[in-house]
């Protein structure tokens, strides 16, 4: 009995110590990964204007992730596929594995239609706003529309890589998918340092649009168990897509980025409504991202 005991105290005693070298460790991967975020995107902003590649194809898509996101996977070789793919095997089968497939489809259907939403309601709003909605013939652009979306869908992917592929997954070691896709959307929303140049009130909506823009995606991705990164870079694409048609992105005036941020926060709302349900434990892809994984 005495030795039974002491084998429950040291198990008391090692716990802490469990629970703290996976804390360190998201701590230190994340750091890691958003000081190279951080430079590689100042450094190929810098750059980007010396490579010749049209204003139109790097509008609203920065190629500075996609540098960030490799010195990160060469860091850690052994997760390469979780962290670039983000993709899961199917998970069960049987009744409890069809309604988790179906839960899926219907989560890919709702995130690749919140676009539209989101673009719907910034477009009312800009009209209520300033009596005129700016929109953007494809006709009216210098470049082809389709190499134009495929820039919009290269640039949002690699983003995604480091956001959703990498950083949400790290993150949700440690906290609930509301609060990691907050921490994320702020990061995601301050990585765009030039906004920040502008006025308070611009800064202020286009935070609120990315925050919001990354709980819709922590929450959606939470059912989906493949080709997260594809999803997640269409949704991306479609947004920006919708911004560059609909929207004069291109204005430094804090009213049309102040609507697009209470879209994207509307847009938010039935997703956290429909995530009050008992919290999910952290998937595969989290295991894989977490400290000292086996």
């Amino acid at each position: 009995m005495p030795d039974h005991k002491h084998g429950q105290g040291q198990g008391r005693a090692q716990e802490p110590g469990q629970r703290q070298a996976p804390r360190r460790g998201w701590a230190a991967q994340a750091g890691v990964f958003l000081a190279v975020a951080f430079v590689a995107a100042g450094l190929c902003g810098a750059l980007q204007p010396a490579t010749g590649l049209p204003p139109e194809v790097l509008q609203l898509t920065q190629f500075g992730p996609a540098l960030a996101v490799a010195a990160v996977a060469l860091l850690w070789p052994g997760r390469i596929r979780y962290r670039l793919a983000g993709t899961l095997p199917a998970r069960g089968s049987g009744p409890a594995g069809r309604q988790r497939r179906t839960a899926a489809a219907d989560s890919r259907a709702a995130l690749l239609l919140t676009p539209v939403l989101i673009t719907a309601l910034s477009a009312g709003g800009i009209l209520l706003v300033s009596g005129s909605l700016p929109v953007t013939s494809p006709r009216a652009l210098a470049h082809p529309l389709a190499l134009l979306v495929t820039a919009q869908l290269l640039g949002a992917c690699a983003e995604e890589i480091g956001w959703r592929c990498y950083l949400q997954p790290l993150l949700r070691t440690r906290f609930g998918p509301v609060t990691s896709s907050v921490l994320v959307g702020t990061v995601w929303g301050l990585w765009h340092v030039p906004v920040l140049a502008q006025e308070p009130a611009y800064a202020a909506g286009f935070l609120a649009a990315t925050i919001a823009m990354s709980v819709i995606l922590g929450l959606a991705l939470e059912r989906v168990r493949s080709n997260r990164l594809l999803l997640a870079g269409g949704f991306h694409t479609l947004v920006n897509l919708g911004m560059l048609f609909v929207t004069d992105e291109t204005s430094p005036a804090a009213a049309p980025m102040l609507v697009l941020g209470a879209a994207c926060l509307a847009a938010a709302l039935p997703w956290i409504a429909s995530a009050r349900r008992p919290a999910t434990a952290p998937d595969r892809i989290t295991a894989a991202t977490a400290h000292g994984a086996r």
